[in-house]
């Protein structure tokens, strides 16, 4: 029988304890970080810097069903900072939109934040600018999401490859046509909502894996209307953003997305009307904060 030497029980029962804790303080803004195999990459010293200066902000770290160490790493830097970083581990890979999902439902039923969004955990776009964007968004509560937008303008600095095929251009013209409305940027992984709306909006599965933005809206349309984007989401031009890695669309993504995009139109304009729009008997939700 192997001997445990009394420093290391210690060492593990305080491990223990800190994972185990529940914070008392009561976080304004949630944050949720999907993650998966991001054992070698992950941004642990920025996360960790940024929750220790803003305990005001729950960072939930979801670990999609990494292969990987990186539930360890998640589990290090919950430790470093317990009063405001909680990790949600997903024993399965679902892909990013059920990480994403799954996290957005467990801050809201764990947790009482008034904002809860969630940011890719490459930091393309920084968690400064998120919190920018969640304060932005306390000015103008009539709208119940603000979404980040990497738009080319001066004093920006958005490093994007302009270099785009003629089929992201064409994506893009569906994606608006879809929606039907000026969107300038669907696909930013910095969105952020009200309380109320994340039940509604991410209480059933996404039908894409990488298209779940889009899905976002056309749920918000299908519930408020078409003129809902215009008078309820907030475009928000973000002043950082830098392209981590190849992004450009594969010649299999080129044929793969419309088509994904024609089924999400027919899944959400044409098969079904919602009920709340067509007869008003159901109890509609409100875009204003409760």
């Amino acid at each position: 029988m192997t001997n445990i030497s009394p420093s290391k029980n210690r060492v593990s029962q305080l491990r223990q304890t800190v994972l185990d804790h529940t914070p008392v303080i009561q976080h304004q803004y949630a944050m949720v970080v999907p993650c998966y195999n991001e054992e070698k990459r992950f941004a642990y010293q920025e996360f960790k810097n940024f929750a220790q200066l803003h305990p005001e902000v729950l960072l939930c770290l979801v670990n999609d069903g990494s292969k990987d160490k990186t539930l360890a790493v998640l589990r290090g830097i919950q430790t470093e900072s317990p009063n405001n970083i909680v990790v949600f581990d997903m024993p399965k890979n679902g892909g990013k939109s059920e990480a994403v999902r799954q996290g957005m439902l467990f801050v809201h039923k764990n947790y009482n934040s008034k904002l809860i969004g969630f940011l890719d955990a490459d930091l393309a776009t920084t968690p400064e600018e998120w919190l920018m964007m969640a304060k932005y968004k306390e000015d103008y509560p009539k709208f119940g999401a603000i979404v980040g937008s990497r738009i080319q303008r001066l004093g920006a600095e958005i490093n994007r490859d302009d270099s785009r095929s003629l089929a992201s251009t064409v994506i893009k013209k569906i994606i608006k046509t879809i929606l039907r409305t000026n969107f300038q940027d669907t696909q930013c992984g910095a969105k952020i909502f009200q309380r109320n709306l994340v039940p509604f909006l991410f209480k059933n599965q996404f039908q894409t894996p990488w298209l779940f933005d889009v899905e976002i809206f056309l749920r918000l349309q299908g519930k408020f209307g078409k003129s809902t984007l215009q008078r309820g989401v907030l475009e928000y031009p973000l002043l950082h953003w830098s392209e981590i890695g190849d992004s450009r669309l594969k010649l299999k993504d080129t044929i793969k997305i419309p088509l994904q995009l024609l089924g999400l139109y027919y899944h959400y304009q044409l098969k079904s009307k919602p009920k709340s729009i067509l007869k008003n008997k159901q109890p509609q939700f409100s875009l204003q904060p409760n």
